[in-house]
C-alpha cells in the first residue's frame, strides 16, 4: 500500500477539473450527482475496478424524516424528532448541529434521488429498527447496497459524468488552506496528475488498516472485518499531515449477527420481530434490543466469539425481502426443525435448552435482561443461525463544517476548498459503538454527499 503523502501544488497537471471527487460509493456519487447539477466539471476517482465500498457490502437503507413515500405510506415524522433519536441513542454526544442539518436535509436528499434520478426508493413498513421511533429506512427493492451503488453509478454514466477506475489517489497537492490537486497511480504503475478547484474526499473510513483499528477501537480489533478492504484511512492521513481537526475516531458500527462461516449478514429484523440470540450452550445472556452494533462486542464476548440467532417462520417471510437473507439460505447457513427440542438437537445444545430460554421471557413486559417484549412470540417451525460479531465500519472522521462539510483545521479555521463527506467525514454515532443507530453510515453520505456536491 503506497502510504498518502501532501505536496506542493505542482506549475501544470496533466488535466484540470473543477471537482474532483475522491471515491466512487454513495457519498462520492451523490456527490458527483450534485456537483454535476450545479453546473460543475466534475471528475470521479475510484481505487477499485468497479464502484463499491462500504454501501455495496450493506443494506443499503436510508434513514429520512419527512418523505413523500412516508406521508404516501401514512407515516407522520419529523426531522425534530429523528434528530432527538440521534442524539439519544448517542448519548448526546454529537455534535447538534451536524445532527440537525442531517436530520433536517435526508428528507429532500431522499424526494430527490426518486423524483431527479428514478430510483425507486420505498420505506421498510413490516418492522421496527432499534431507536427509531417512526419507520423510516428507505431502501431499493432488493433492500441491498450494491442495488443502490448500481443505480447511482447507472445515474453518472447516462449523465455522462466521468468516472474513472483503477486509479487510487496517493498524493494532495495542497498550500496551506488551498488544495490545487491530487495524483493518482494506475493499475500499471504509472502516475496521472489532476488539478483541481475542488476536492471532495469520499473515501470511506479506516476499517480495514488494522493498525489504525487497533490503536483508536482496540475493543473491536478480533473481529471479523466486513467492510470493504479499501478503507484505509486515508482520508485521516491526509488530514493529520494537512492540520486537519479530527472528531470521534473511537466511534464505529459493528453488527452482531454475521453468519458463520459463511460471512453473510443477517438482518436483524430476524431479532426485532421477536427473536432472540443464545451462545453456544443455547442460553440467552444480553438484551438483544440495545442494537446490532452493540451485538458485535455482546457475541464477540461469548465463548469462542460465536452465538446463535433463534427466530422462526414468520420471522424469516419478513427477513427475505432482504437479498443477502435470500443469500444466506441458499448457501445452507440457515437450520430448520419442526419443535425447539429438535432444533437443540440440530445446533448441538442439550435437550431443553431452547425451550427454556424461549418460554423464560414474558409474551408482554420486560426479561431479566431489561428487553421489553409486546406479544412477540415464536411458533414451529424454529430457525437458528450461527453468527459471530463484526466491525463495519468506522464512524468517526475530519471534523467539518456542517452547512458546507468543509474539513476544519485544527485552528477551527475550514480549509478553503476540501470537503468531506460518508466514511471520510465525522459521523453522529457518539463516540464508540453503542451510539450508533441504524442507517447513520447512508445518512452522513447522502446528505453531506449531498451538501459537499454543490459547493457552498
Amino acid at each position: 500500500m503506497v502510504h498518502p503523502d501532501i505536496a506542493a501544488p505542482l506549475a501544470a497537471y496533466d488535466i484540470d477539473v473543477d471537482t474532483l471527487v475522491i471515491g466512487a460509493g454513495a457519498a462520492g456519487m451523490i456527490a458527483a450527482l450534485r456537483a454535476h447539477e450545479a453546473g460543475q466539471d466534475v471528475l470521479v476517482i475510484e481505487a477499485d475496478a468497479l464502484p463499491s465500498g462500504s454501501t455495496a457490502l450493506s443494506a443499503g437503507l436510508i434513514p429520512a424524516a419527512g418523505t413523500q413515500l412516508q406521508h404516501a405510506a401514512g407515516i407522520v415524522d419529523n426531522a425534530g424528532l429523528f434528530a432527538q433519536d440521534i442524539q439519544t441513542k448517542a448519548h448526546g454526544e454529537n455534535d447538534q448541529a451536524l445532527v440537525d442539518v442531517l436530520a433536517q436535509n435526508a428528507a429532500s436528499v431522499i424526494d430527490w434521488l426518486c423524483q431527479t434520478h428514478g430510483l425507486p426508493f420505498s420505506v421498510v413498513t413490516d418492522f421496527d429498527y432499534p431507536g427509531h421511533a417512526r419507520r423510516r429506512m428507505h431502501g431499493l427493492p432488493s433492500r441491498s447496497g450494491e442495488e443502490l451503488v448500481n443505480a447511482l453509478r447507472g445515474r453518472i454514466e447516462h449523465l455522462g459524468i466521468p468516472l474513472i477506475c483503477e486509479r487510487r489517489a496517493v498524493t494532495l497537492y495542497a498550500q496551506g488552506a488551498q488544495m490545487s490537486g491530487a495524483q493518482v497511480i494506475r493499475p500499471d504503475g504509472a502516475t496521472e496528475t489532476i488539478g483541481a478547484q475542488r476536492i471532495i474526499l469520499a473515501c470511506n473510513g479506516f476499517g480495514g488498516n488494522r493498525a489504525m483499528v487497533s490503536r483508536y477501537m482496540p475493543e473491536i480489533d478480533k473481529g471479523l472485518w466486513f467492510g470493504h478492504d479499501g478503507n484505509n484511512g486515508d482520508a485521516i492521513l491526509w488530514g493529520e499531515q494537512l492540520g486537519a481537526a479530527t472528531r470521534h475516531l473511537g466511534a464505529y458500527q459493528g453488527h452482531g449477527n454475521v453468519a458463520h462461516p459463511h460471512g453473510i449478514l443477517i438482518t436483524w429484523a430476524v431479532i426485532t420481530a421477536g427473536g432472540f440470540q443464545v451462545n453456544i450452550a443455547g442460553q440467552r445472556f444480553w438484551n438483544e434490543a440495545q442494537g446490532y452494533s452493540e451485538a458485535a462486542r455482546a457475541v464477540l464476548g461469548q465463548p469462542q466469539g460465536h452465538a446463535w440467532s433463534i427466530f422462526d417462520a414468520r420471522i424469516a417471510a419478513i427477513a427475505r425481502q432482504f437479498a443477502d437473507f435470500k443469500n444466506a439460505e441458499s448457501q445452507g447457513a440457515l437450520i430448520w426443525a419442526d419443535t425447539l427440542d429438535a432444533l437443540d438437537e440440530k445446533c448441538g445444545f442439550a435437550t431443553g435448552s431452547l425451550g427454556h430460554a424461549n418460554a423464560t421471557r414474558p409474551v408482554q413486559g420486560q426479561d431479566t435482561f431489561g428487553r421489553i417484549w409486546s406479544g412477540q412470540t415464536l411458533c414451529g417451525p424454529f430457525c437458528a443461525v450461527k453468527v459471530t460479531g463484526a466491525l463495519f465500519h468506522t464512524q468517526g472522521g475530519l471534523d467539518i463544517d456542517p452547512q458546507t462539510a468543509r474539513v476544519k483545521m485544527t485552528s477551527g479555521a475550514l480549509f478553503e476548498n476540501l470537503y468531506a463527506t460518508g466514511g471520510a467525514a465525522v459521523g453522529v454515532s457518539g463516540t464508540s459503538d453503542s451510539g450508533y443507530l441504524s442507517g447513520n453510515g447512508l445518512l452522513a453520505a447522502s446528505v453531506l454527499g449531498s451538501i459537499a456536491g454543490a459547493g457552498t
